[in-house]
């Protein structure tokens, strides 16, 4: 007898162990899936829901297991189509949709109401909020702290997260986009954080959305996110030390806007292709403080608009080693305001690398840039031109008067009066800036 169980305990060693490998290797094997999936697609989602299919026709209302649910519960939904709206006032709950669930707020208000702390909502696809702006309608509104949404795809909500009065609270790995059959100016936004601090909002991609709007909203981190074909990438308003780091940016009407926003930290982006009448790369005012640095400004109407910043001439801000190029405007200046170093930046292939609307830019310090027209010698070869930058507006003149003369820029009687100006002006030329010690090589890396 002793014998019979000590080889069946042999045994049923023997097959834990061998499940105990298996399971090993599945979860190792998986993960593997899951990190490279998430590699190929650094945005957005972790892998594509658009060809996810569930049968609506079997609609199961969400909020009855939601509300069976203890806090430290976690649901996982089977494949199938579930009905919202639905509330959650249960701190501590996780809803995981696994990949394979829709959830549809059947046109009512918003889908998911988060009014609690610590909870998750993963791997799901929503759908279908209701319609209004004043409700602010939307695929999922947080009221509380130390949420986690990750890889969710919010498709056909009027806007796509409202973060309210909410803290600590992180937005991962979710592609949002808006009503298809609104107009860009009557969609919604991406995400709203209202009265909000210190939430992180990373690997994230919107697309076809009204704006994605920060404001009254402090310490809050937007990281490695992607916004495509929108208005407004981010517009902060009176929003202070925040942080904006390696994100991407093509084809929206504005790339950052920072107004009354304070101690900004932007840092690794690029914006391109921000045309049109109001089109910018990062509009700057009333806002002091902030630092710009290693970002690639470039194929758009402006790279850099200032409009009476810094606000306060003694908080400086510095604007350095970015690449702004290709730009029918590289920096654009509406007032003569004092106070923004612009020090080692990348000027090039810009129909004019600064204008200014009032008499000068010189009351901001130039240092070290480059400027690919400057006309001069680096005879000691320190890579330092041996006469300073000066920058003159010559025909330029002409679209100060009338804007809507700079469609005939590079035109052959344009490029004569500018040749004719340089070589006997009629009247002194308005004299933008100086930087007295230019880079004669571009060197730096971005």
């Amino acid at each position: 007898m002793r014998n019979l169980i000590n080889k069946f305990s042999i045994n049923r060693i023997n097959t834990l162990t061998s499940f105990s490998v298996k399971f090993f290797f599945v979860t190792i094997t998986l993960y593997a899936f899951l990190i490279s999936q998430a590699q190929e697609r650094k945005t957005g989602t972790l892998y594509s829901f658009e060809n996810l299919v569930v049968d609506t026709s079997n609609a199961i209302p969400l909020q009855p297991l939601v509300d069976e649910a203890s806090p430290g519960d976690t649901i996982l939904l089977e494949p199938g189509f579930y009905t919202g709206p639905v509330t959650i006032s249960k701190n501590n709950i996780t809803i995981d949709g696994q990949g394979k669930a829709v959830i549809s707020g059947l046109g009512k208000r918003s889908v998911i109401y988060l009014k609690c702390d610590s909870s998750k909502i993963l791997n799901l696809k929503i759908i279908d909020s209701g319609r209004s702006h004043d409700q602010i309608d939307c695929g999922i509104s947080i009221r509380g702290n130390f949420n986690i949404v990750e890889n969710c795809r919010i498709a056909d909500c009027l806007f796509g997260l409202d973060i309210q009065n909410a803290h600590f609270n992180k937005v991962l790995h979710c592609e949002i986009s808006s009503k298809l059959d609104r107009n860009l100016a009557f969609k919604g936004d991406a995400i709203r954080l209202w009265y909000s601090k210190n939430n992180l909002v990373k690997h994230n991609y919107w697309h076809h959305v009204r704006d994605m709007v920060v404001w009254y909203s402090a310490g809050n981190i937007f990281e490695e996110n992607k916004g495509v074909g929108n208005r407004y990438s981010i517009h902060f308003m009176y929003s202070h030390n925040n942080k904006i780091l390696n994100n991407e940016f093509y084809k929206n009407s504005v790339g950052i806007f920072l107004m009354y926003s304070e101690q900004t930290l932007m840092v690794g982006n690029t914006i391109m292709q921000s045309n049109g009448t109001s089109g910018m790369c990062l509009g700057m005012k009333e806002t002091s403080s902030n630092q710009i640095l290693n970002n690639r400004f470039i194929y758009s109407a402006i790279g850099i608009y200032v409009d009476v910043s810094p606000f306060v001439p003694s908080k400086m801000n510095t604007i350095e080693n970015n690449e702004i190029a290709f730009c029918g405007m590289g920096v654009k200046f509406l007032s003569n305001q004092e106070g923004n170093l612009f020090k080692h930046n990348y000027f090039h292939d810009n129909l004019a690398q600064v204008t200014v609307e009032a008499k000068t830019a010189n009351r901001n310090k130039w240092i070290n840039n480059y400027f690919d027209d400057y006309q001069g010698f680096d005879r000691d070869g320190d890579n330092i031109g041996d006469t300073p930058y000066r920058l003159f507006s010559y025909v330029e003149h002409l679209w100060d008067f009338n804007e809507n003369v700079r469609f005939f820029y590079g035109a052959p009687i344009l490029v004569i009066l500018d040749f004719l100006e340089r070589l006997a002006p009629f009247s002194s030329p308005k004299f933008i800036l100086e930087d007295k010690k230019p880079l004669f090589h571009w060197v730096g890396e971005l």
